[in-house]
């Protein structure tokens, strides 16, 4: 069982930068590919970026190419999403979630655990 909490949402200007922070419970947290959503209101919740257990894979929505990082410090457990350049069309609810397959997923439904989510607002 994994449990995950975000944070580091809030509201931001066009052109700002936040970073989100996913804190895990689990001994297994290396084992887990990682992974943002976000979810706009009257929107599917959409792929933003996933991570290997090692760190050493990452993938990114092509919305947020160039403009996004995910990294991962298995020591602290946790999982980070810099996002620099934001845009209004960035404002949504960013989850975490974790998967305990070794590839990547660009899916929610190949997901077994999700964070409460953490809110961004890009104002333009």
């Amino acid at each position: 069982q994994v449990q995950l909490v975000e944070s580091g949402g809030g509201l931001v200007q066009a052109g700002g930068s936040l970073r989100l922070s996913c804190a895990a419970s689990g001994r297994t947290f290396s084992s887990y590919v990682m992974a943002w959503f976000r979810q706009a209101p009257g929107k599917e919740r959409e792929f933003v970026a996933a991570i290997s257990w090692s760190g050493s894979s990452t993938y990114f929505a092509d919305s947020v190419k160039g403009r996004f990082t995910i990294s991962r410090d298995n020591a602290k457990n946790t999982v980070y999403l810099q996002m620099n350049s934001l845009k209004p069309e960035d404002t949504a609810v960013y989850y975490c979630a974790a998967r305990g397959v070794s590839f990547l997923a660009l899916t929610p439904k190949e997901y077994n655990y999700w964070g409460q989510g953490t809110q961004v607002t890009v104002s333009s």
